[in-house]
């Protein structure tokens, strides 16, 4: 008999393939006609994709009128707390000094993109900012309930909670594949971060906001680097 949790677990499955091999491919296929309305799409999709990822989830958790303590959906208290409170501001620092260092580079310096093949992923203006900004809050909720809460969840009582920690990391940079080999290494490693938080605060509040701010900043950095590389572009001489 199929479980609830087994076609959650397919639903899951199913997400990743189109997210990389329909939702990723239309959007290249989308940048070389208009680059800003293909962002804007994807974003779009990746939101409504995620929000579908997470209320599924909640739902069959009310279905089956399961504790969302078992999940770590509870509020750290004490130290934990503490500790989270200053990792949030150490990261919300580091984003914010790096930002006016961007922003006080003299005109004629030319700013180094770290990864020129995801320019194109970034925003580029204002309002593009903004939608990013709720792509990651949507990623930093979603994304941790279900990498970090749900599969963590569902594994470990087949093979241990760190085995089962270990799947989530490795698909949740799987699930990143369209950042390529390094990007894929990268998002590893975040993923086991933020393993890590949810592991030293028992919660996954902390390992949402941080990696909602992560993504925020780095966007933001992107951002403004890029800015600077179109002004540069615009008024270098023909």
């Amino acid at each position: 008999m199929i479980t609830a949790d087994a076609l959650y677990l397919a639903l899951i499955a199913i997400a990743l393939v189109v997210d990389h091999f329909v939702l990723w491919q239309t959007f290249l296929r989308r940048s070389q006609a208009d680059p800003a309305c293909a962002r804007l799409w994807l974003w779009s999709a990746w939101m409504i994709l995620l929000w579908i990822l997470a209320a599924a989830g909640i739902a069959l958790w009310l279905f089956k009128a399961r504790a969302f303590e078992s999940l770590r959906f509870i509020i750290p208290h004490g130290w934990q707390l503490w500790i989270a409170i200053v990792l949030i501001l150490a990261l919300t620092i580091h984003y914010a000094r790096t930002a006016l260092r961007i922003a006080r580079i003299e005109s004629g310096k030319r700013v180094k993109i770290a990864n020129p093949d995801m320019a194109r992923l970034s925003p580029r203006t204002q309002s593009e900012m903004a939608w990013w900004v709720a792509l990651s809050l949507s990623a930093g909720f979603c994304e941790e309930f279900i990498f970090r809460g749900y599969l963590i969840w569902v594994f470990q009582g087949v093979i241990g909670w760190w085995g089962a920690a270990a799947i989530s990391v490795v698909l949740f940079a799987i699930a990143h594949a369209y950042q390529g080999a390094k990007g894929i290494l990268a998002t590893g490693v975040l993923g086991f971060l933020f393993t890590l938080v949810v592991l030293i605060s028992g919660s996954l509040w902390p390992a949402m906001a941080l990696h909602a701010l992560i993504d925020i900043g780095e966007g933001l950095i992107a951002c403004l680097a890029l800015q600077r590389v179109d002004s540069e572009s615009r008024t270098a001489p023909p």
